[in-house]
């Protein structure tokens, strides 16, 4: 992640009938509070919580079979692909994440104060893509597509009792993809630990298991979340707890598909 992108933003929720109500209020509202900080926070987070070797990974191969090496470059050639503001696709994927987000909601540009009630940094969200790419876009957009409850669920922080300052929702999204993409060692040529390995044959099974797993994790993240209490302070910590978690649940033997994770059941549509 780049550490000197900007600041980002923690939110305070409000008490009363915008508590009520389930909404998140921003820095562009006039009755919102916030803090600002450096973007050092999520770097620093993601730095703890991803880049962890183990003495055996380097010792550890894991031989693919066409298929799975067939899978693994298609998402390896995702993971390459950086957000273009200037693409037209990249353009249109941003405004369909929006149209998801908040349907009925005409967006203004796609450089506008709007983005931020979503949890993005400042009014262009193309920069906060920097640190997980273009599959970070696909991921959020997949999320509020295939499991539109849960989505809107933790976009509008509508369940459990929250904390006074909230995780950004979006920049989330971003850490989320960048933490999976390093935990599972995905830029590999082939997988260098167990995880990885695991994770390659859920893959072979369904090409999309990456964007169900970033589904998964983000429910996650938010119950563990709501379990500890946390505040934004928290979030490097919860972050660890999530990847913990993950890693118990894709080493269960029996796991055969992504979607036989027991946090899978956490996901509504």
């Amino acid at each position: 992640m780049d550490t000197n992108a900007g600041s980002f933003v923690a939110v305070r929720r409000l008490a009363g009938s915008d508590r009520a109500a389930g909404a998140v209020a921003f820095h562009h509202s006039s009755s919102a509070e916030v803090v600002t900080g450096s973007t050092a926070w999520i770097g620093r987070g993601l730095s703890c919580v991803c880049v962890q070797s183990r003495d055996s990974d380097a010792r550890l191969s894991f031989d693919l079979t066409p298929v799975q090496e067939e899978c693994l470059l298609r998402l390896q050639n995702r993971i390459e692909i950086q957000y273009d503001s200037s693409n037209i696709e990249h353009q249109e994927e941003l405004k369909a994440l929006w149209c998801a987000s908040f349907p009925g909601t005409e967006l203004r540009g796609l450089i506008s104060e709007q983005w931020k009630e979503m949890g993005w940094q400042g009014k262009d969200p193309s920069t906060d893509f920097r640190g997980g790419g273009f599959i970070s876009l696909e991921n959020l957009l997949f999320f509020a597509r295939n499991y539109p409850k849960s989505f809107q669920e933790l976009l509008c922080k509508q369940n459990g009792d929250r904390a006074i300052w909230e995780y950004p929702f979006a920049v989330a999204g971003v850490n989320i993809t960048f933490m999976l993409i390093q935990m599972l060692d995905l830029q590999a040529v082939k997988p260098r630990s167990l995880l990885g390995a695991v994770f390659l044959k859920l893959l072979s099974e369904n090409d999309r298991a990456f964007d169900i797993l970033y589904c998964i994790t983000f429910k996650l993240m938010d119950q563990q979340w709501l379990d500890m209490h946390a505040t934004y302070m928290d979030f490097n910590t919860v972050m660890k707890s999530t990847r913990r978690q993950l890693e118990r649940e894709l080493l269960i033997e029996d796991i055969q598909r992504v979607e036989d994770m027991p946090s899978y059941k956490l996901l509504a549509r």
